[in-house]
């Protein structure tokens, strides 16, 4: 079970998680992000490894082997600073049978501090230790070759796909160093998705043409009671308004959109405080997604005891393994919260993640031209020059 975030404030802000122990690979204990671990982490046990082992998919978080206990048995959260072995850039891992937004995943590291019951990573991960990629000399060196090879060629990638974009970012700097290696690459838009209310990577100078700040969102009972750690949904929002006024691009993420009792009305209040804190030219796209996950999770959830209701809906084995809500369902969630963004203004905004041409056409009424459709026009609003002041 991933422990709670500390009441009150943080005696280290720097530490809002309680991490207690580090394990560094000795391949990257002399790298600049171990020094900088180290220097703002400096209540916490620090141990060189010959090399961390790496998590492994197909065991629900909490249900499967965790790794090592912390350096002096040091109660709190894990981090590893590891030496990433493979491709730093790859594809998003969606279903071909489905409309993929053609998103490449810069891979910086593995796991989330915070613990929301629906997240996909807890039956992915084999442990809650959170891991971080610090041989970053290596990753420039594939993302400027791949990057560099052809400048005529357009690149949408992000870093919240295996990990929370900036939930670690006040330990490892990360996010900053990775804004300043790609400052000069003009062809390269960068997506940080999260649900913290960080803005530290501001501080680096980075072209708002080229950075995309995205926030995960939900209906406010599922907020408060199944992301527990994460920043509330104004904390939120009042970071995306911040970003919008500094030229930031913003984009949204329903995803997922859960069924619980008044759903309806949970996402329609969700709805009315976005537009409450942005205007629809601040947002440059929004996701949204049906609640999907592997066959593992809910009994792993179940032997935590925190198996929330939602679970106990009619689900049906997706393309790709996963099991999803029955298409009813689906649909009509969907297209409730789109008729929503729709009235606010937002109609050329959306997408569907995860879908057929068939759910595209009845919540939207339409799909994507081509079978790269989405991914063209995705790219198109990522790049379009954004407007500034009020």
């Amino acid at each position: 079970m991933t422990p709670d975030a500390p009441a009150g404030p943080p005696a280290n802000p720097a530490n809002p998680w309680n991490i207690r122990a580090v394990f560094v690979d000795q391949a990257v204990a002399g790298s600049a992000m171990a020094r900088r671990v180290r220097q703002r982490l400096p209540e916490a046990a620090f141990q060189v490894v010959e090399e961390s082992r790496p998590s492994a998919p197909g065991h629900p978080s909490g249900c499967g082997p965790s790794g090592d206990p912390g350096p002096g048995g040091e109660s709190g959260r894990v981090l590893r600073l590891s030496a990433h072995r493979g491709r730093f850039l790859r594809p998003c891992p969606g279903a071909k049978s489905y409309r993929c937004c053609g998103y490449r995943i810069v891979h910086i590291g593995e796991g989330c501090p915070m613990d929301c019951t629906y997240c996909i990573l807890k039956a992915y991960l084999r442990t809650d230790d959170l891991r971080v990629f610090a041989n970053t000399p290596d990753m420039f060196a594939e993302l400027g070759d791949m990057f560099g090879r052809d400048r005529s060629r357009r690149f949408r990638v992000g870093t919240g796909e295996f990990a929370d974009s900036l939930a670690l970012e006040s330990v490892t700097g990360h996010t900053a160093e990775l804004l300043e290696f790609l400052r000069d690459l003009d062809n390269v838009v960068v997506e940080l998705k999260t649900k913290t209310a960080d803005l530290s990577w501001m501080a680096a100078s980075p072209r708002p043409d080229r950075i995309l700040a995205a926030w995960s969102v939900n209906a406010p009972d599922i907020v408060a009671g199944q992301e527990r750690g994460a920043p509330p949904l104004s904390a939120r929002l009042a970071a995306a308004r911040e970003a919008a006024r500094a030229g930031f691009g913003v984009c949204l993420h329903f995803d997922p959109i859960v069924p619980h009792p008044g759903w309806e009305k949970g996402y329609a209040a969700t709805v009315d405080m976005i537009a409450s804190f942005l205007r629809p030219r601040d947002i440059v796209y929004i996701s949204l997604g049906s609640l999907r996950f592997l066959p593992e999770l809910p009994a792993g959830l179940a032997a935590m005891g925190r198996l929330p209701d939602y679970y106990l809906n009619e689900f049906v084995e997706d393309l790709d393994g996963k099991r999803r809500l029955v298409r009813p369902l689906r649909v009509r969630q969907l297209r409730h919260v789109a008729g929503l963004l729709q009235k606010c203004g937002l109609a050329g905004k959306l997408y569907l993640c995860m879908e057929s041409d068939e759910v595209w056409r009845a919540v939207l009424g339409r799909a994507p031209h081509g079978p790269d459709g989405l991914a063209r026009r995705l790219m198109e609003l990522a790049f379009e020059k954004r407007r500034d002041g009020p």
